[in-house]
């Protein structure tokens, strides 16, 4: 039933019957007779379909849940016992937000070469995304903001405190500046994140706190593309502190106080025990991290 399980995940994740049959490597047909089989086996109907998906019925969505639950011990087990005979080995998708890529590697470039048998896909993700990447088993972690919003139950190791820079262009009249106040930044030409990445909802709320509103002539779900327009000198950048180490020559990066804002980010992980040993060993590798 293990097989029949997965293949009714990955239809839930992917909404459509030949996009769920390529990502468990099988033909469409031998997809849909599972998912058939399965309501067989299980007496109800799970999916409403007609020349195509169109969504999980209740008894599918509660199914799901169990689905989830057993195919992530089932995946746990099996690595485990392969992790005795052979050691640590096996695949980590790893989902992290915009701001906390310039410091990924100080997490994954110990835990690769401690665990060589181990690969590993670091995927740019929402903080929205990366919860919902691990409750889906899309993601087997994830580092995103630990006190900003609610997580629900995952596991959580805290790495860093992120704070906050103004990145100008090294020409421009406020590059001499050691720091500038939330309330003058909003008075700037501002490119910033766009809606749907909790930073920009941070840098929001700090603004707001500032008494004043949030003007973004340009928005970008890039940091990359924030950067070149500073470069241009005719926009500012509010970035978090680990991207302004990274600017490069000709930008300066401004300290943003009145407050010294910083929030927590870590790594998350799904709550149920056991973990796979490979997400065993990276929360190890983050409590290290962490401690150093």
């Amino acid at each position: 039933m293990i097989d029949k399980l997965e293949m009714f995940i990955a239809l839930a994740n992917e909404r459509h019957f030949g996009r769920a049959a390529e990502t468990m490597g099988v033909t469409q047909p031998t997809l849909s007779s599972a998912i058939r089989q399965l309501e067989e086996q299980l007496g109800v109907q799970l999916v409403f379909r007609a020349s195509r998906f169109e969504g999980l019925t209740p008894e599918g969505q509660r199914v799901l849940d169990w689905a989830l639950r057993i195919v992530g011990d089932a995946r746990a087990l099996r690595e485990e016992m392969r992790a005795r005979r052979l050691g640590l080995s096996g695949n980590l998708r790893i989902g992290v937000i915009p701001t906390a890529l310039p410091m990924i590697a100080r997490l994954t470039a110990p835990f690769l070469a401690a665990n060589p048998n181990v690969d590993m896909a670091i995927l740019s993700r929402t903080s929205v995304e990366i919860l919902d990447g691990i409750e889906r088993l899309d993601l087997d972690a994830g580092i995103s903001y630990l006190d900003n919003e609610p997580l629900g139950r995952v596991v959580q190791v805290p790495l860093y405190r992120e704070g906050y820079r103004l990145l100008v262009a090294e020409g421009s009249a406020l590059a001499g500046r050691t720091s500038i106040p939330w309330v003058e930044v909003a008075t700037l030409p501002l490119c910033l994140l766009t809606g749907d990445m909790q930073n920009r909802r941070i840098v929001n709320r700090h603004l707001a706190e500032a008494g004043t509103k949030v003007p973004a002539r340009v928005e970008a779900n890039s940091s990359i593309a924030l950067i070149s327009h500073v470069r241009t000198g005719e926009w500012v950048a509010i970035v978090a502190e680990t991207l302004a180490e990274m600017h490069g020559a000709g930008l300066k990066a401004i300290p943003i106080v009145a407050p010294d804002a910083s929030h927590l980010v870590g790594l998350i992980a799904d709550p149920r025990e056991p973990h796979r040993p490979v997400v065993d060993a990276l929360l190890d590798q983050a409590r290290k991290l962490a401690r150093a």
